[in-house]
């Protein structure tokens, strides 16, 4: 699916007008008020995430980028607009080989109640490296989401360090697993945050995704 001029301006402008970032939850009750539409993302410690936020809404500085994968052990949250139109939801980064048992124990507590619990959240953007398609961790985070019955967009990151070829190989897989998930969108989006590719469309993604 391709985005019109329109709506590639449309989104634009949105993520053109302030976005700041409002909180950390590191549980449940201290999720701020659901006031507005809210889209999550989610990834592996080392896909990029904070890389790919920066450039969605074109500010360097916005979501912490760290060499430690993991570091991310809480729900962050960003106003977008004014007046608030939505929030970004930066979920903690999954499948960190370092990290304790019980801290993996709690993100999954944290992460699958805030899917299950959340009627403002519209959809979840699951990052995926590019360099190594879906794997088995991964498949982990769309299977709770498929469970949870939350609307999810596979977007492929770091697609700049890619041969083109493999990239091709890649994008074709990532979108005959996404057709077989039933909580999946059908269409994935590539992206790269230092080349700015893709990065248009998931901005009119996000608009999409909070109707």
């Amino acid at each position: 699916m391709s985005f019109t001029d329109e709506q590639l301006e449309v989104a634009r402008k949105a993520f053109a007008g302030p976005v700041a970032f409002l909180k950390s939850a590191p549980k449940l009750e201290h999720l701020p008020d659901p006031l507005v539409p809210e889209v999550a993302f989610a990834g592996r410690s080392n896909v990029g995430k904070s890389s790919l936020l920066n450039a969605l809404t074109n500010r360097n500085g916005l979501a912490r980028t760290s060499n430690t994968p993991g570091r991310t052990q809480e729900l962050n949250f960003f106003d977008v607009g004014n007046p608030l139109a939505f929030r970004l939801v930066d979920m903690p980064g999954y499948g960190f080989a370092k990290a304790p048992k019980d801290m993996v124990r709690q993100w999954r507590y944290l992460v699958n109640d805030f899917l299950r619990g959340r009627d403002v959240l519209k959809r979840a953007l699951v990052l995926i490296d590019s360099r190594h398609g879906i794997k088995e961790v991964d498949r982990d985070i769309l299977g709770m989401l498929d469970k949870a019955a939350v609307s999810y967009r596979i977007v492929l990151t770091k697609a700049d360090k890619v041969k083109a070829t493999d990239l091709a190989a890649v994008t074709a897989a990532t979108v005959e697993e996404a057709r077989k998930r039933p909580a999946a969108h059908p269409d994935i989006i590539t992206t790269s945050s230092e080349g700015g590719m893709g990065i248009p469309e998931l901005r009119a993604a996000v608009l999409e995704a909070i109707g």
